[in-house]
């Protein structure tokens, strides 16, 4: 029996590494000689500014070349992926309006986007089923009427491709069809799609962004659709004018993305569709109340409401029944009028409700949730440990956690210690409440946080030493606190990721580390309005980042993906320009230095004006001293600079930026030169501090010699004339008889002219 098992497993061997040998790449199959030269032809036409075709050559097998897949068995042409695809969801937006598109990784992304003219050749692969052409650049064209002709197609890309005018109906022809993809073309419009109903097969379609305003049959169409699992209609102009006596039977439908149309309520028959497993309708104009039909939709895993009118008189209670759902998307949902500050819906869950949910995401900023959220407590007054009860009590339900934004509530007590539990998480946001107490340590064993931000709290200490492990942390707001201790050291040593430190309006003393300088990636730094003293580091100009423009792409670490498609921007509140701003999609182009507000000394660093791309600098409000350096004449990009209330000297330096700005950016100095009114001497020597510290100094030393001058020849010409007659008696009678004498001669003179 043995035997006669080890026999059969060898044959089995055998069998196996025969049937692999023949689906061994196309090595010996080579591809058909008409459909090699359907591909030159269609080659010929296009126009591949960076040669991304270079491998399409004659006399080559084509089933070699870039993007072609063959057929292992016949050499047929079975699929053609000419797609460009970016990791970085930004920089598919094809548009120069998009602020990433000075990368030189933009540049050559662009430059890769074939053009020309699509050649009808492509029906010469009569075994095609699968053809990309998404995210080129085919501008102003139409899309081929020959494609509605290619009936062995299963895949259709061309989203992305600037195409125009409407969409051939004959693409109805294809009923192999799986996946069709026409989405993002922006230009596209389509008065009907009952050309739609003949894709008996279809699986997939997207058709966001064509305008289907004046497409009432949407709905009727996409409804005959027997095996659709997906339906993205996103930014179509959709509004509720649809037949309310359609009877909707997605039997199939698994996700249905409606966002940012003009939908004025909630689809009705959406909650006859128990096979959902996400929901988008974020950023329409849906007003009334949330309705309670979500609680029979126990299948969701993905609801998005976001940005839309909803009254505050709804209640989410339905919630607690949605036991698979991963991402809820309620932000400013409220009011018209609360769009800009805060929600004001209410969840009252029972108190002894357990959240049954797997959470990959949290997103309640500005809910107002208060102290009792989620704490099962009905008492009166603060509630201390609320979040520990949710968040330490239930940590199995929220293992799966990535992202965790609670920002701007009233919630109180303590930040729990017990995030050990969280190890997927990669964004905490405490900001803007009212939580007390130190920061617990168990944060730092959260090794994958990117980006923490318990700002705007009470919270007092210092900075616990384990958040050296975080290693991979972008941003770090610990600003409006009443952290005391000094600015730690060990960041410059282990959070070489940090992009962003803001440590403002707390009790930092003692000085600026010399580490900091190690941080390679810092972009942002803010320490304004603590008590930190001290000289500024000279190594200030080895923040690379801020002298520097990068020269790859910078959105990629910005963006976290938390559900297919669906990407989460790291954000900050910063403050620039002077004023206080949140950054999110701009993030990765802000560079700053904020120390105001402190005790600082010294002299300013001349290398600092090295930092060439540097955009805020604010050393308001210090005590520093000297000369504004030469080299800040350098900061082309520069737009606010405030250097106000310190102890310096001298002239202003002469540069395009420095002279931009007004004169509160230089007051309470001792400065001359423009922009500010008082002049520098001719010879720009360097102002004598002695004299008051400017040019003008001496000037006004010089005056003030002169009328020394004056009062001291006014006394000894006064005295010298004066003081003969008090103390010599013949000189005080000779004065008097020459009055006298002089009397005489006047009378007599008056008197002659008057005869």
């Amino acid at each position: 029996m043995r035997a006669v098992t080890i026999s059969l497993f060898g044959f089995l061997l055998v069998i196996a590494a025969t049937i692999i040998s023949f689906c061994d790449g196309n090595s010996n199959v080579l591809c058909i000689e008409s459909e090699r030269q359907a591909l030159l032809k269609f080659k010929q036409h296009l126009i591949d500014r960076s040669n991304r075709l270079s491998s399409w050559v004659e006399g080559e097998d084509c089933c070699e070349w870039v993007g072609v897949f063959c057929n292992n068995f016949t050499g047929h042409v079975k699929e053609l992926h000419l797609g460009l695809h970016s990791s970085s969801p930004d920089i598919e937006l094809d548009d120069e309006r998009d602020v990433y598109f000075q990368s030189a990784e933009r540049d050559a992304y662009f430059r890769s986007k074939l053009g020309g003219k699509i050649n009808p050749s492509l029906i010469e692969l009569k075994h095609l089923s699968f053809l990309d052409l998404s995210n080129n650049d085919f501008g102003g064209l139409a899309i081929p009427e020959f494609i509605g002709l290619m009936k062995s197609l299963t895949y259709l890309n061309l989203s992305l491709e600037k195409f125009s005018r409407a969409i051939p109906h004959n693409l109805g022809n294809l009923s192999k069809l799986h996946y069709l993809d026409l989405g993002h073309n922006f230009v596209f419009e389509a008065k009907t799609l009952q050309w739609v109903s003949g894709l008996s097969s279809l699986q997939y379609l997207d058709l966001s962004d064509v305008d289907l305003s004046t497409a009432t049959d949407w709905l009727q169409a996409t409804n005959k659709l027997p095996s659709l699992v997906e339906l993205h209609l996103s930014d179509c102009s959709l509004n509720n004018n649809d037949p309310s006596s359609i009877s909707v039977n997605y039997t199939s439908l698994a996700v249905l993305d409606l966002s940012s149309n003009m939908l004025s309520s909630v689809l009705t028959w959406i909650f006859s569709l128990r096979s959902l497993v996400s929901i988008d309708l974020n950023s329409n104009a849906v007003e009334g109340v949330i309705p309670n039909g979500f609680q029979n939709m126990s299948s969701l895993k993905f609801l998005d409401l976001s940005w839309n009118s909803f009254s505050s008189s709804s209640t989410v209670s339905w919630l607690s029944n949605l036991n698979q759902l991963q991402f809820l998307g309620l932000v400013y949902v409220g009011p018209k009028s609360f769009l800009a500050s805060n929600n004001m819906l209410t969840f009252k869950p029972n108190p002894s409700w357990i959240p049954p949910f797997q959470w990959k995401s949290i997103g309640l900023g500005n809910w107002r949730l208060g102290p009792h959220f989620l704490s099962g407590n009905s008492s009166k007054g603060t509630y201390r440990g609320s979040l520990s009860n949710i968040f330490c009590n239930f940590s199995t339900k929220l293992e799966t956690l990535t992202i965790l934004d609670i920002e701007s509530n009233l919630l109180s007590g303590e930040i729990p210690d017990c995030w050990e539990n969280y190890q997927m998480l990669q964004v905490l946001n405490l900001g803007n409440d009212n939580l007390t107490g130190k920061i617990p340590g168990s944060l730092g064993s959260v090794g994958g946080i990117e980006s923490l931000n318990l700002r705007n709290n009470n919270l007092f200490g210092e900075v616990p030493s384990i958040l050296q492990h975080l290693a991979n942390l972008l941003i770090l707001d610990l600003s409006e606190n009443q952290l005391t201790g000094s600015i730690p050291a060990w960041i410059g040593d282990k959070l070489l990721s940090l992009v962003v430190q803001n440590h403002r309006s707390n009790k930092f003393q003692a000085y600026i580390p010399d580490q900091i300088c190690a941080l390679n990636s810092l972009q942002f730094l803010d320490l304004g309005y603590n008590k930190i003293s001290g000289a500024i580091p000279k190594c200030f100009s080895n923040l690379s980042a801020m002298a520097t423009k990068p020269l790859n792409g910078i959105l990629y670490r910005w963006v976290l993906e938390f559900h297919p498609n669906n990407w989460f921007y790291l954000g900050a509140l910063l403050v620039m320009r002077g004023r206080e701003d949140e950054y999110s999609t701009t993030l990765g182009l802000v560079t700053g230095i904020d120390l105001s507000g402190n005790l600082l000394t010294g002299q300013i660093p001349e290398n600092i004006g090295n930092l060439e791309v540097l955009e805020s600098l604010d050393l308001s409000m210090n005590r520093l001293q000297g000369e504004i350096p030469s080299s800040f004449s350098n900061l082309n990009f520069v737009n606010h600079f405030n250097v106000s209330y310190n102890n310096l000297t001298g002239k202003i330096p002469l540069g395009t930026q420095l002279q931009s700005f007004d004169n509160f950016s230089y007051i309470g100095n001792l400065l001359c030169g423009p922009p500010i009114t008082k002049n520098c001497s001719s010879n720009s020597e360097t102002p004598d501090v002695r004299n008051g510290g400017s040019s003008e100094g001496r000037h006004r030393s010089r005056v003030n010699w002169l009328y020394v001058s004056m009062v001291a020849g006014f006394a000894m010409g006064f005295w010298g004339v004066v003081a003969p007659l008090f103390f010599i008696r013949s000189c005080r009678f000779a004065y008097y008889k020459k009055l006298d004498h002089i009397g005489d001669k006047l009378y007599v003179f008056w008197a002659t002219i008057g005869m």
